[in-house]
């Protein structure tokens, strides 16, 4: 039986739903709704009601919510008591790019260091694909951004660094006001269905800047060497040190204003509450205070 399953039982049970309960774990609501069948036929007996578009728990369903999450405690629990005698094991780690690429190999260096036997397998995605994933307890943590909806119980968050918009600029360019070079320089752009994509997009747009766009690429480190070659300017959260260490390039700062946009984004680390490894989970994040922010 897939413990994953009981797990959006559960979530479906809580929501009422399944087209909702599909939305907040990034499934399709037919995979819920196929899951939810497999369920029932392991069961042997009928565990949802139907109400139109909602659902909730008969007799038995109600008795399996109850019971299944209890067991998904003890088989948290288990895992926890299984590697609890040796400092062994694999941590498996999400994370986005630009973490990946900024301040995460600092955490790593230091986790790696006070850990040595334990190994750490690196997932690269966007948020909603790791949220997902560690839902579906494919991963232990998911170095993101901070999702735009309320958290179940369940999981846990934990801010890092606050990473507002930076202009970067050829170095020749670095005396202008960045405003200013928005409006007259190309942009190589930040792809828009990115997080900080769609933060500086919505930020042109609050500052009624309509860009001379020459490129729209998903990587900020592509963007930077591009900017480095005199293709443009680039509007990107400031990552840190990775952007412009070794590159003839600057990073200016936005003017203060009370748009939110132009305060940029939150990346933290997502957790699940019962996981088996929140020890080590807890000294990765005492890693990461450790590292200095990025300038």
């Amino acid at each position: 039986m897939e413990t994953s399953y009981i797990y959006n039982f559960l979530k479906v049970v809580d929501c009422g739903s399944m087209s909702e309960a599909a939305r907040q774990l990034h499934l399709s609501p037919a995979a819920i709704a196929q899951q939810m069948r497999v369920l029932e036929g392991e069961m042997g007996c009928v565990l949802l009601v139907r109400q139109g578009r909602n659902v909730r728990p008969n007799g038995a369903g109600q008795r399996l919510y109850e019971k299944g999450q209890r067991l998904l405690v003890n088989l948290h629990e288990l895992r926890d008591h299984v590697v609890s005698e040796e400092d062994t094991g694999v941590l498996r780690l999400g994370s986005v790019n630009t973490a990946l690429h900024g301040f995460l190999p600092d955490m790593l260096r230091r986790f790696t260091h006070t850990h040595p036997r334990v190994r750490v397998h690196i997932r690269t995605g966007l948020t909603p694909e790791l949220y997902s994933a560690l839902l579906q307890t494919e991963l232990d943590a998911a170095l993101c951004l901070k999702p735009a909806f309320d958290l179940p119980k369940s999981v846990l968050w934990h801010g890092l660094r606050h990473e507002p918009l930076v202009v970067l600029a050829p170095a020749a360019l670095a005396h202008r006001d960045p405003l200013e070079l928005l409006r007259t320089q190309p942009l190589v752009r930040y792809e828009r269905r990115l997080g900080g994509g769609k933060l500086a997009d919505d930020y042109l747009k609050a500052v009624g800047i309509a860009p001379q766009e020459r490129f729209e690429i998903s990587s900020v480190l592509a963007i930077a060497m591009l900017v480095e070659q005199g293709m443009g300017v680039g509007l990107v959260p400031d990552i840190g040190h990775a952007l412009t260490r070794g590159k003839s390039i600057r990073a200016l700062a936005l003017a203060h204003t009370t748009s939110r946009e132009a305060s940029g984004r939150e990346v933290g680390l997502l957790w699940m509450r019962a996981s088996a490894h929140s020890r080590w989970i807890q000294q990765f994040l005492q890693c990461a205070s450790d590292t200095p922010d990025p300038a």
